[in-house]
């Protein structure tokens, strides 16, 4: 009988600098995963506040709006009923009317104020996870030409593009 001869292709010569980029690489896909993910949640965050912050600026507009409606009110009632007896009491109604939406329109403007911050804040914070995602991605990318290459150029550059995007996605969460 002849003898068989089986090859298994898992059988690759040892490679302890590709099995240490292979970890690397590992690592900077999970450190991509988590700033991607924070990138992401942080984008909604700032949809959020966008979206807070127009409904609070369409009542503040609506509040503006009843303030003028009161004042026309008041400039009605002196042109027409000057010398009627209750004009006096109609004006001081309309003024205290003016007062509770001139306090109302202020509340809201600042809240509205309020949320366009945290959008913007929020903006800035994922515009470093986005840098930060980039980088990790580059860094990932070109780690793993070393195994097209076996040139250690690559990881080299990689290893400092990952911990680059590392360090910035983090100040995003420092803000």
């Amino acid at each position: 009988m002849a003898e068989l001869e089986i090859h298994h292709e898992t059988e690759h010569e040892k490679d302890p600098l590709g099995q240490k980029i292979g970890v690397m690489a590992s690592i900077l896909a999970v450190l991509l995963a988590v700033v991607t993910i924070a990138s992401h949640r942080t984008h909604t965050a700032a949809i959020m506040h966008k979206s807070a912050s127009n409904d609070a600026w369409a009542h503040y507009q609506a509040e503006r709006l009843k303030l003028h409606g009161v004042e026309m009110g008041e400039n009605m009632v002196r042109v027409f009923a000057a010398k009627a007896e209750n004009a006096d009491k109609i004006l001081a109604d309309y003024a205290a009317e003016k007062v509770k939406y001139e306090a109302e329109s202020k509340k809201i403007q600042d809240e509205a104020k309020g949320a366009d911050d945290g959008a913007e804040a929020d903006e800035h914070k994922a515009l470093r996870y986005d840098m930060g995602e980039g980088l990790l991605e580059i860094g990932l990318v070109l780690s793993s030409l070393y195994f097209i290459s076996r040139k250690t150029l690559f990881p080299t550059i990689g290893l400092i593009a990952g911990v680059a995007g590392t360090a910035i996605a983090i100040t995003g969460m420092l803000m």
